[in-house]
């Protein structure tokens, strides 16, 4: 992926443009993400072996796919077994870039909303329908919430 400070500035420049309309453009956001994160779910696991489960698959999520885009692993996975993952990153790239001050949180979900259309994304080409959700409690953490739709 692109440097980071470019790819900061990029998501911020078109998260503020799509979110002009604030449901609208969450979902054209999301939607972004969705596209990028089949081609590049697609791209990155072209030589691998295919996946034993969906542990597996969000392990790749947490690992290779979180290193590309956001030049670090994710700090904590966790799961019930039951298809339900929590995906926790302390330092959020995204978010970093706001202040650590309450008045942002509000802020919060158009800085999300692409990463949850690329995990979402990326789960889709490897052929697991999901929903994903994210939270902020603490700036610039953030958790990702992945529910995997069993079939």
């Amino acid at each position: 992926m692109a440097d980071s400070p470019l790819f900061q500035a990029l998501h911020t420049e078109m998260a503020h443009a799509l979110c002009a309309e604030q449901e609208k453009g969450l979902g054209a956001l999301e939607g972004v993400g969705f596209r990028v994160g089949q081609g590049l779910s697609e791209r990155l696991t072209k030589e691998m072996p295919s996946f034993k489960d969906e542990l597996d698959v969000l392990k790749f999520l947490c690992k290779d796919l979180w290193i590309t885009i956001f030049k670090k692993q994710v700090d904590n996975l966790r799961t019930n077994h039951q298809g339900t993952y929590m995906l926790q990153d302390n330092q959020f790239l995204l978010l970093s870039q706001l202040s650590d001050g309450k008045q942002y949180l509000e802020e919060a979900p158009k800085f999300l909303a692409f990463t949850c259309g690329l995990v979402k994304g990326a789960l889709s080409n490897l052929g697991f329908d999901s929903t994903v959700t994210a939270e902020v409690a603490v700036m610039p953490s953030s958790k990702f919430q992945v529910v995997i739709q069993k079939s």
